[in-house]
């Protein structure tokens, strides 16, 4: 399974709703786009942690396979 892959099913795990755009940008960076229902009533920085703790076993480590989210959007899905 690719780190995208990867990536994409632990957040979908943690927010089931989730659709999820990975993009891998080289050396352990990449950027996310999350669009999910359950962000309605929820600030940016409480959206941004429900994406980052998902991935969180990710980015621990000297070996972890993510480095970096360069860039997260968090999105509301649209009607």
């Amino acid at each position: 399974m690719s780190i995208n892959q990867t990536i994409q099913d632990m957040i979908i795990n943690e927010i089931t709703d989730a659709q999820v755009t990975v993009n891998n940008v080289g050396n352990g960076h990449f950027s996310l786009v999350v669009t999910a229902q359950a962000f309605v009533g929820k600030n940016m920085l409480a959206k941004h942690k429900l994406v980052l703790s998902a991935i969180a076993p990710l980015m621990t480590g000297p070996s972890a396979p993510v480095h970096a989210i360069d860039n997260l959007k968090t999105m509301l899905p649209t009607p």
